[in-house]
């Protein structure tokens, strides 16, 4: 019975991020070191938009938003660009960091299985 919770319970704890919005990065840079982050809504996804010679922006974006024709209208200033758009925590910018989160999040659900099995 012990085991049966514990094992209920790593796995409660691994569905405990999917059920919310995900976090994007959001800044306008030259550089593409960006630590400014945001809340999405649940019907959001990352954008990383590249202009040409300039600018990069990332942000929140609707995802039905997400397509050449939309993205035109919305950055009327800019002439050619290149985008891509993701579904999962500061897609946009670090994957290094959503790796880090995602193994300390493993780590916590063994530390709690193993203290109910022993």
């Amino acid at each position: 019975m012990k085991v049966f919770v514990g094992v209920c319970l790593v796995f409660g704890l691994s569905l405990l991020g999917l059920g919310s919005a995900i976090k994007c990065f959001k800044c306008k840079d030259y550089t593409g070191s960006c630590s400014k982050t945001q809340d999405c809504r649940f019907e959001d996804a990352c954008l990383s938009l590249h202009e040409r010679g300039g600018l990069t922006y990332r942000q929140c974006i609707k995802y039905s938003d997400c397509e050449k024709s939309m993205l035109t209208q919305m950055f009327p200033h800019i002439s050619s660009f290149k985008y891509s758009c993701c579904m999962s925590d500061l897609c946009n910018h670090a994957p290094l960091t959503v790796a880090r989160s995602s193994l300390l999040g493993l780590l916590a659900s063994l530390a709690v299985f193993l203290w109910c099995v022993l």
